[in-house]
């Protein structure tokens, strides 16, 4: 692993391969960020049309479920106004409902207190006992005169509608949870002076509304929800969340949705996103608005509908397509990689035979010339450039062989001749050395003869004044001799050299 930036710096295909490739990551990196940015915008786009379409169809569906409930009621309703001093009818209506619409599971009606003289309370309340089946028309219907834990005066579906005077849909039993969650259309009944007198109080199952939306999601794991203005779960497609959590759905609202359940329960219509045990979800939301129906009120309930997705749901088909494409795409980068530096290697062969041919140059081998190239482009000019200098280098290195092998020759011959010089030098020395001494005794025996001569000129001694004479005659003699052997000798070795 060390050795791999190594490998890359000697290597020139490698680099220029490695140069390729990052370019092209480079800008499919951006290609690939670009589309992801713009794809992801579109498929929130398109998310939010697919949840909005949902959601119409959704709240259609809720609303004519409350319409069937409603029209149904009311024409109970209207029945029941001949017979209202026949206390014993109450009931016999109320089961009449309860049995010719499935949606109702329970149906009630109770009046204000003694408005039967002899009766300080009255409620007729029938009910279906089979509240974990949905659409049950063959379930037991039962009857009871009491509704709750409480007294029906004190409960939201009486108290409300007695004030208002107007129907209203409710979730009367939010703080009694041993009751099957509910949501009651509360119908007040007028009496002769206009005023409300008692209230119809028609139930339908939560449970109901969850699984008729159970299968209105546009991906596997997406759900609708429906919230009412106080921010609680009206309808959910888990029947448990609303058998367990509709009375605490607030409080699990204000810990993970607080900022969605404001959105949602003010009116406001678009989409949120929010985590959940680090898991992303889309919230999207528009306000439960009722059809316009003749004789239907037209109080605003203050609901709110919202689709929920996971965002695996929305992005994870392209997630997972991205992941594919990034995978292709670095698998695309190696193969070009790969490719890449086999081509350039290939390109870059002659390259490759010049710095062969150079290193066997700079060690001194001047004669491994290279082949013709057989391309025209730059390479092949360089490699015939290159091959034309290894010519000329061995040429000229042929050339400094042969003057070499010249001067070596000569350089011999001139070693001859020095020596030959430096001996004949050595000679003349020895010679002017032996000459020297030769002629040492006669001159010092002459200037003695001389000074003798000089001394004895005064006494006048004749006889030893020849003597003298003829002595430095014989001595010059002798230096005259070996003066003429030296020039003779001297111009003996002129002429052979001369000669030579």
């Amino acid at each position: 692993m060390l050795q791999l930036p190594r490998v890359i710096s000697r290597s020139l295909s490698t680099r220029l391969s490695l140069m390729v490739v990052s370019a092209l990551t480079l800008l499919l990196l951006v290609s690939l960020a670009v589309m992801y940015y713009f794809s992801q915008q579109q498929m929130k786009r398109e998310a939010l049309e697919t949840a909005a379409q949902t959601l119409e169809g959704t709240i259609e569906r809720i609303d004519n479920l409350l319409l069937n409930v409603e029209q149904a009621s009311g024409n109970m309703y209207f029945n029941m106004l001949q017979h209202l001093s026949q206390p014993d009818m109450m009931a016999t209506y109320c089961r009449q409902l309860v049995e010719t619409n499935p949606y109702i599971i329970g149906c009630a009606i109770a009046f204000e207190p003694y408005y039967y003289k002899d009766r300080e309370y009255f409620m007729a309340y029938v009910y279906r006992n089979a509240s974990d089946k949905v659409n049950a028309t063959d379930s037991l219907v039962m009857q009871a005169e009491t509704y709750g834990n409480q007294p029906y005066t004190q409960q939201r579906w009486f108290t409300e509608p007695m004030s208002s005077g107007n129907a209203l849909w409710l979730i009367p039993l939010a703080d009694m949870s041993d009751m099957e969650p509910i949501t009651t259309f509360s119908l007040p009944i007028y009496g002769s002076n206009g005023k409300p007198v008692g209230v119809m109080g028609v139930d339908v199952s939560l449970r109901q509304l969850s699984a008729i939306i159970h299968d209105a999601k546009p991906t596997p794991n997406s759900y609708c929800t429906l919230l009412d203005k106080h921010g609680m779960y009206i309808v959910h497609p888990d029947t448990s969340v609303l058998a367990k959590r509709y009375v605490h759905a607030k409080e699990e609202i204000q810990k993970n949705f607080m900022e969605v359940a404001q959105m949602m329960v003010s009116g406001d219509t678009g989409y949120h996103l929010y985590s959940v045990d680090n898991d992303n979800y889309y919230v999207f939301f528009k306000p439960f608005r009722r059809a316009a129906v003749p004789g239907r009120s037209e109080v605003d309930l203050g609901w709110s509908a919202g689709i929920v997705y996971p965002e695996d749901d929305v992005f994870g088909d392209y997630k997972q397509l991205f992941y594919y494409v990034l995978a292709i795409a670095l698998v695309g980068l190696l193969l070009l990689f790969v490719l890449s530096r086999a081509i350039i290697h290939s390109q870059l062969k002659p390259l490759q035979e010049l710095a062969s041919s150079a290193q066997f140059i700079a060690e001194g081998n001047y004669h491994n010339i290279i082949d013709e190239a057989r391309r025209k482009d730059e390479i092949g000019r360089l490699k015939d450039n290159f091959r034309q200098m290894q010519l000329s280098l061995s040429a000229n290195i042929r050339e400094l062989d042969q003057l070499k092998s010249t001067l070596n020759e000569r350089g011999e011959r001139l070693r001859e001749a020095y020596a030959q010089a430096k001996e004949a030098d050595r000679m003349k020395t020895s010679f002017l050395h032996n000459m020297s001494n030769q002629m040492l005794e006669p001159t010092s025996t002459l200037i003695d003869d001389v000074n003798k001569l000089y001394d004895i000129i005064g006494n006048g001694d004749v006889h030893e004044v020849n003597n003298l004479v003829s002595d430095i005659e014989r001595q010059g003699q002798r230096m005259t001799s070996l003066l003429n052997r030296l020039l003779q000798q001297s111009a003996a070795k002129e002429e052979k050299g001369g000669r030579s």
